[in-house]
């Protein structure tokens, strides 16, 4: 496990967490956990979604890198 975080959110912000966190029925530690999962997992997604642009935009820019993608192609549904 990783070293613990301390987190201090003023007396508004702590008491609206404290209450969603009531209303899912978890505390808020929990909450916190899972807020914090929850906005890695998107930064990972937009940072996956990003290289994926940056390929495509060489593979459009370069003609080499388009011959190769163009040479592999789409892969067959049929696994073959």
């Amino acid at each position: 496990m990783s070293a613990p975080i301390s987190v201090r959110p003023d007396d508004g912000v702590q008491a609206t967490l404290e209450t969603e966190a009531r209303s899912r029925g978890i505390g808020l530690a929990t909450y916190l956990r899972q807020i914090a999962a929850d906005a890695a997992r998107e930064v990972r997604r937009n940072a996956i979604r990003s290289h994926s642009a940056a390929v495509a935009r060489h593979i459009a820019e370069n003609p080499e890198a388009r011959d190769f993608a163009e040479f592999w192609g789409t892969p067959r549904s049929d696994g073959l």
